[in-house]
Order: C-alpha cells, then structure tokens, then sequence
C-alpha cells in the first residue's frame, strides 16, 4: 500500500490541526493504521494507532485526551485530529500501515509509510 501524508503546517500553542493520510489499493480496509512522529534529533515515537474496523484505537500518553484518530475505509483515509497542541507536538509526522491485526505501538510492525508532513507549534 502507498501512503500520502497532508494536513500539517504551523500553528500557535492550543490550535487545532487534522492530518490526512490517502492510501492507494483495494485492501486498505484490511490494515491496521498508525501515525508515528519524528522531533528534530529525537527517535521516531509512535502517537496512535486504528484497527481495520475503526472501533479500536490506541494513543502515547503525551496525546491522550487530545488526539484523536479515525478512518474512513470508503475513502481510504485515515485521519489524525490533533486538538490543544503544545510546542513539544512540533515534529514530522508519518502515517504507516501494517498487515497485522494489531501492535504494541512498534515502527517496525508497519511495513508501509508515508512520505510524513511538518506540524510546527509555536508558544
């Protein structure tokens, strides 16, 4: 599957950000849906991920109650609402697939990414 990140830009400390991710192929409702991000000079860090049906998800506690993410297998998108964001959310953000039917969180689960898009917070 390919995948292609939009949605990021900059934006002040407590604004509202929806990053997109459009994924080419007929079996995208077959996989589990993740986005990770990437701070300059920091480990790549996964921030949520989505089951096939959309009713299960999983968040990094530093996002929790802030980001939410969904899926729309009609369109073959899955989406990150990113709501109340801080400084320390500033980083390149990558969404990726895996065929598996769930993960821990891990980046080498997900054999797919996308190309990642630029979310800048400023104070």
């Amino acid at each position: 599957v390919q995948l292609q990140a939009s949605g990021g830009g900059l934006v002040q400390a407590g604004g509202s950000l929806r990053l997109s991710c459009a994924a080419s192929g007929r079996t995208f409702n077959r996989y589990l849906m993740g986005w990770f991000r990437q701070a300059p000079g920091k480990e790549r860090e996964f921030v949520a991920q989505i089951a096939w049906s959309g009713g299960v998800t999983k968040y990094a506690d530093s996002v929790k109650g802030r980001f939410t993410i969904s899926r729309d297998n009609a369109k073959n998108t899955v989406y990150l609402q990113m709501n109340s964001l801080k400084p320390e959310d500033t980083a390149v953000y990558y969404c990726a697939a895996s065929g598996s039917r769930w993960s821990s969180g891990t980046a080498s689960d997900f054999g797919s990414w996308g190309q990642g898009t630029q979310v800048t917070v400023s104070s």
